[in-house]
C-alpha cells in the first residue's frame, strides 16, 4: 500500500503540469489576517528547483526573513539540528533486523541483506520524493503547508490512506522490535521482578504482554501531541542506542575477541569509532539536555547494574578488554628488570581446610599490600583414579565463590598431587605468569591444637548503592572439607611439614609459618578504644649471638609489620614496637637504641623501640654491639642451632609479659636443619617458642625488600 501511495505521488507530479495554487491549513496561524493567502505549485521546474536548492531568504510582505522559520505546528524555530530529528525519525528502523533476529532462521544472512535492501530503497524513494517536490512547490509551499500533496495527487485520499499505512507499518516495527527487547531484559531479569509480566508468550511463543507494555508507553508518549516534539527526545534515543553498538563493535574488534568476526568485508575499528562520534556528536547538536540526561540515566543504570552483581554470565566486554590490557602489560613487565625499589610481596598461602584457616586467609589478603595473593590448595591423589573427569575441575568453583564470598583480592591454584610435597612444588612453578610469580610461601603452623570453624562463625558486609551495608553469615563452609577433629589424622606428617619449608626456601622462596590465627579478630582491633601493638622481634634466638645484626630475615620482618601497619583498620588502632635485646651490664644499651633508631628512620619505618635485658632471659653472655655496617654471614646468622629447652620457655615467657596489648607478633624463623634427624625437633622447639602468644607470624627472608638507599 505504502508503495502504491508513494508512486501515485510521483505520477501526480508528471501528471499535473499546470500552476495550482494552493491554500494554507487552518492550524497555521501565522498568517491571522490572510485567510485566502495562497502559495504555487508550479509543476516542475528548473527555476523552482533552483530556488529551493540554494539557501536562500524568503520574501512575505516585503520584508525578508530567514529560510528556516518557526514550526507553525509548534511555534518552534526551525533549524539544522530539528529537521535533522524529524527526518531521522523516519529511518530509525535500521535496527529492526537485528530486534527480530531471535525469529530469523539465518540471522547472519538475513540481517545484512535485509537491513541493506531496506536502506537502499528507503534512500532512493525518499531522494526520488525530495527532488520532485523541490521541483514543482514554491518554499512558500513547502513551510507554509504540511499537506500540499494532498492538493497536488490525482485522488487526494491515496495522501491519507499513504499516510496511515506508512505509520502503522513504521510503529508495528517499533512496537514488535521494542517489545523483543523488553521480553529479553525481563527474560534476563535485569531489572529483578518488575518486569516478569512481560515474560508471558502465548503458545507460539509471541510475547503478547511485552507488546501491550510497549504499546501503553508509546500511547503516553504520544499524549504530547506533536510528532515535531517528540521528534528530537526519540532521535536522541536512537543515536544513543547506535552510539553503544558502535561502541561494542569498536570495542570487539581493540580486544581482538576471536569469535568476533564480522562478514561485512570493509569493517574496520575505525568506522564504528566514526559511527560513535558521529552519534554522539548530532546527540549533542540536537538537545544538550536530552542528551546529558540520558547518558547520566545510563550511568546510572549501569552502576546499579554492578551493584546488583547478577550471577549471570553474558559475557561482558570489559572482560575481553581487561584480558587485551592485561596480556599488553604482562609482556612488557620483565623479571629480569626487577628492582628492591618497587618490591612487593607475591604470596602462596596454601590451605588445606578452608573452615579452619579463613581470619588467616583475610590477614595476608591485608598484607599483600598491592601484590600477587594466590590460594593455593594440594588434592591428594593421581588423575588415574579418577577415569570419567579432573576432580579440581568440580572444587575450582567452590574456591572462586569462596574468595568472592570473602571479599579478598586472590587467585585460586588448584594441584592434584601423590603427596602435599609434590604439590606444593607443582604451585611454586607454575603459580604466577611472566614477571608476576610469587616470591614467598605462606603455611599455617603444624601442631595439635584443636581445630575452630571459624568461617561458619565469619560475617561480611555488603555495601549497595546507596552506602548503606549490612552483615551476615557465609553459607559457604559446607562446600567444604569439616575441620580436623582433635586427635584426627592429619594430611602430612610432621617431618614432610618441616620438608615443605625447606624445599620452599631451596626454591628461592621466603617463607611464612603463621600460628593461633583462629585468635585473629579484627573487630575486636577496630573497635578496641585502647592502642594495640604489633610487635617485631629482630632475633634469631636459635642463634642468640648474632642478635646485634639485621640480615635479609630481620629487614623481611620489619617490611612485613610496616605493611600491617599501614592497612586501614589497622593503622589508626596499632603502633609498632621493635624489640631491641641489650646487655644491662654494659653502657652500649643506649647506643644500640640510637642506632637502631637511625636506621628505622632511614627506612622509613615509624615504630617504638623497646629494649630487652638479657637477664630477663637468663642469657648473660657477651654479645657484639649493634653495628649493620659489619657483614655477619648470612648462613650462619640464619641456620637453626639447637638451643635449651630452659631457654625458649624463658624467651617465650619474656615474649608473653610484653604481649598483654599486642595484636600480633613477628618471629625470626631459622632455616631448618640439614640433619633430617633434627627435623621433628626444630618443629618442637618453634612450638615451645610460640606457645600461646598472640597471633605470630615466622618469618624468613631471602632477598633484599627494602633498603636505606631508596
Amino acid at each position: 500500500i505504502t508503495i502504491v501511495c508513494t508512486l501515485s505521488a510521483y505520477i501526480s507530479v508528471f501528471a499535473k503540469s499546470k500552476v495550482i495554487n494552493i491554500g494554507i491549513p487552518k492550524d497555521n496561524h501565522r498568517f491571522p489576517n490572510n485567510t485566502n493567502l495562497t502559495f504555487q505549485y508550479t509543476g516542475l521546474s528548473a527555476h523552482t528547483f533552483h530556488e529551493n536548492t540554494l539557501d536562500s531568504y524568503t520574501n512575505y510582505e516585503g520584508k525578508k526573513v530567514p529560510s528556516f522559520q518557526e514550526d507553525y505546528s509548534t511555534n518552534n524555530q526551525m533549524n539544522f539540528t530539528a529537521m535533522f530529528a524529524i527526518l531521522f525519525s523516519s529511518v530509525t528502523g535500521i535496527m529492526n533486523g537485528a530486534n527480530m533476529s531471535g525469529e530469523l532462521k539465518d540471522p547472519s544472512k538475513s540481517i545484512p541483506k535485509g537491513t541493506l535492501g531496506a536502506i537502499f530503497f528507503t534512500f532512493t524513494t525518499y531522494m526520488i520524493l525530495f527532488i520532485l517536490i523541490g521541483g514543482s512547490c514554491s518554499r512558500d509551499l513547502l513551510i507554509n503547508n504540511y499537506l500540499f500533496l494532498q492538493d497536488i495527487n490525482l485522488w487526494n485520499g491515496m495522501v491519507l490512506i499513504g499516510i496511515f499505512a506508512t505509520t502503522l507499518s513504521a510503529a508495528l516495527g517499533n512496537l514488535i522490535g521494542g517489545s523483543r527487547i523488553l521480553e529479553a531484559l525481563a527474560n534476563d531479569q535485569l531489572f529483578g521482578r518488575i518486569l516478569n509480566p512481560a515474560t508471558k508468550t502465548t503458545k507460539g511463543g509471541n510475547p503478547y504482554m511485552a507488546v501491550l507494555i510497549t504499546w501503553f508507553l508509546v500511547q503516553l508518549v504520544m499524549l504530547v501531541g506533536s510528532l515535531n516534539i517528540i521528534a528530537q527526545p526519540t532521535t536522541v534515543f536512537f543515536l544513543l542506542a547506535y552510539a553503544s553498538v558502535n561502541l561494542a563493535c569498536a570495542a570487539l574488534d581493540l580486544a581482538s575477541a576471536p569469535n568476533f568476526r564480522p562478514t561485512f568485508r570493509f569493517y574496520s575499528w575505525h568506522l564504528s569509532l566514526v559511527g560513535l562520534v558521529g552519534c554522539l556528536i548530532m546527540c549533542f547538536l540536537i538537545s544538550v539536555v536530552y542528551s546529558s540526561v540520558t547518558i547520566i540515566f545510563m550511568l546510572i543504570m549501569i552502576i546499579g547494574l554492578h551493584f546488583r552483581a547478577l550471577p549471570f554470565q553474558w559475557g561482558s566486554i570489559s572482560q575481553a578488554l581487561i584480558f587485551h590490557q592485561v596480556r599488553k602489560y604482562l609482556l612488557m613487565l620483565d623479571i629480569r628488570k626487577a628492582h628492591v625499589k618497587y618490591w612487593r610481596p607475591h604470596i602462596l598461602l596454601m590451605v588445606s581446610r578452608p573452615r579452619q584457616s579463613s581470619e588467616l586467609i583475610d590477614f595476608i589478603n591485608d598484607i599483600k599490600k598491592g601484590g600477587l595473593y594466590v590460594l593455593g590448595h594440594v588434592r591428594v591423589g593421581h588423575l588415574d583414579d579418577h577415569p570419567d573427569k579432573d576432580p579440581i575441575h568440580e572444587e575450582f568453583p567452590k574456591w572462586l565463590k569462596l574468595v568472592d564470598t570473602m571479599q579478598i583480592k586472590a587467585f585460586v591454584e588448584l594441584s592434584l598431587a601423590r603427596t602435599v610435597c609434590d604439590g606444593l612444588h607443582q604451585l611454586i612453578r607454575s603459580t604466577g605468569l611472566g614477571g608476576m610469580k610469587i616470591n614467598t610461601v605462606c603455611l599455617g603452623f603444624y601442631d595439635n591444637s584443636q581445630a575452630v570453624d571459624v568461617l561458619s562463625k565469619r560475617q561480611v558486609s555488603k555495601r549497595g548503592l546507596f552506602g548503606k551495608s549490612e552483615s551476615r553469615k557465609l553459607e559457604i563452609g559446607e562446600h567444604f572439607r569439616g575441620i580436623r577433629l582433635q586427635g584426627g589424622m592429619k594430611d602430612l606428617t610432621a617431618r614432610e611439614y618441616v620438608k615443605m619449608v625447606a624445599d620452599s626456601l631451596k626454591m628461592h622462596k621466603n617463607v611464612l609459618l603463621c600460628r593461633h590465627f583462629n585468635m585473629l579478630d579484627k573487630n575486636y582491633i577496630k573497635s578496641s578504644k585502647g592502642n594495640l601493638f604489633i610487635d617485631v622481634w629482630p632475633v634469631n634466638f636459635f642463634r642468640p649471638e648474632t642478635a646485634s645484626y639485621f640480615d635479609n630475615t630481620c629487614l623481611f620482618l620489619l617490611q612485613l609489620s610496616c605493611i600491617i601497619n599501614m592497612v586501614p583498620g589497622w593503622k589508626s588502632k596499632t603502633t609498632l614496637r621493635v624489640f631491641l635485646f641489650v646487655n644491662a651490664n654494659t653502657d652500649n644499651a643506649l647506643k644500640k637504641e640510637q642506632k637502631l633508631e637511625t636506621y628505622l628512620r632511614q627506612l622509613r619505618i615509624l615504630a617504638k623501640i623497646q629494649t630487652v635485658p638479657w637477664k630477663s632471659i637468663e642469657k648473660g653472655s657477651d654479645l657484639n654491639e649493634f653495628d649493620i655496617s659489619v657483614n655477619y654471614p648470612d648462613c650462619q646468622m640464619q641456620e637453626y642451632n639447637r638451643v635449651s629447652d630452659a631457654f625458649l620457655t624463658a624467651v617465650n615467657a619474656t615474649i608473653k609479659s610484653a604481649s598483654q596489648r599486642t595484636a600480633l607478633t613477628f618471629l625470626y624463623l631459622p632455616r631448618p636443619p640439614k640433619d633430617s634427624s633434627q627435623l621433628e625437633t626444630y618443629l618442637e622447639q618453634l612450638t615451645s617458642l610460640s606457645v600461646d602468644l598472640p597471633p605470630t607470624v615466622f618469618v624468613h627472608g631471602l632477598h633484599p625488600v627494602t633498603s636505606t638507599t631508596l
